[in-house]
């Protein structure tokens, strides 16, 4: 009895890792396709990603729904209770994830469909490719419990961050040199501020992944600090923070 219950656990537990995964993959499709159509325009693409919401938003509840049900059949220990605890969280990044790319969709049909005049998006190719390699990364990170390449991602969201300002300030000076470029430029600042968001969710399931193999949480903790504790360095408790036990 015991012997078929554990094996039931163990499907029920890589079902949920299985399908997280594929849900990885659909909104790597969006962010794609969301940034495909914005130089060119097409409107087809703009159609798959609002399509591929719909079912992101599946797997989140169906998911969610799974998670809950191992949760109340078993009594996991140890990494696999941290990995449905961590996958219950990333579930609400991943989504948002697939929320910002659909807004980056529906700006760009908002963009063509007043033919506004057109803008280099140069700075916000590189922008979503960063992203995108951030989500593909912290996809496999999940997939291989690898937390030295999850703390790689919550590095790079430093130079997305970076990347965002960048693009912040060369629109500003399209505004200003030109007015005529104001409502192209404001929607690429929504564009833009949409990736920034995703390299955020991104980061914040890379900390769910050092969580979830090395049971440290790392959040807000500074990026030396997650990379410390993905190499297993550093067990000691922050500065600001009295031994366990302690009040």
């Amino acid at each position: 009895m015991t012997e078929h219950t554990n094996k039931q656990f163990d499907a029920d537990l890589e079902s949920v890792r299985s399908q997280f995964l594929q849900m990885g993959g659909v909104v790597e499709a969006m962010i794609q396709e969301s940034v495909d159509a914005i130089p060119t325009g097409d409107l087809e693409l703009v159609d798959k990603v609002r399509e591929r919401e719909k079912q992101v938003n599946r797997y989140e509840v169906e998911i969610d729904e799974r998670v809950s049900l191992i949760l109340a059949r078993h009594q996991p220990t140890a990494i696999d209770l941290r990995t449905l605890l961590a996958v219950s969280k990333m579930l609400t990044d991943m989504e948002r994830c697939g929320d910002e790319a659909e807004k980056i969709a529906n700006t760009v049909r908002r963009m063509y469909e007043a033919e506004q005049r057109h803008i280099p998006v140069i700075e916000l190719r590189h922008m979503a490719n960063s992203v995108g390699r951030m989500l593909h990364n912290v996809l496999d990170a999940f997939a291989r419990l690898d937390p030295i390449l999850a703390a790689q991602v919550v590095r790079s969201d430093k130079e997305v961050d970076r990347e965002w300002k960048s693009a912040l300030r060369n629109l500003i000076t399209y505004m200003m040199e030109d007015p005529r470029t104001i409502s192209r430029a404001i929607d690429m600042v929504f564009i833009a501020r949409a990736l920034e968001r995703i390299g955020d969710h991104t980061k914040n399931m890379a900390e769910r992944v050092i969580y979830m193999v090395k049971g440290a949480d790392v959040r807000h903790t500074g990026v030396k600090n997650a990379e410390r504790q993905a190499r297993g360095e550093d067990d000691a408790p922050a500065p600001d923070q009295p031994p366990a036990g302690e009040a």
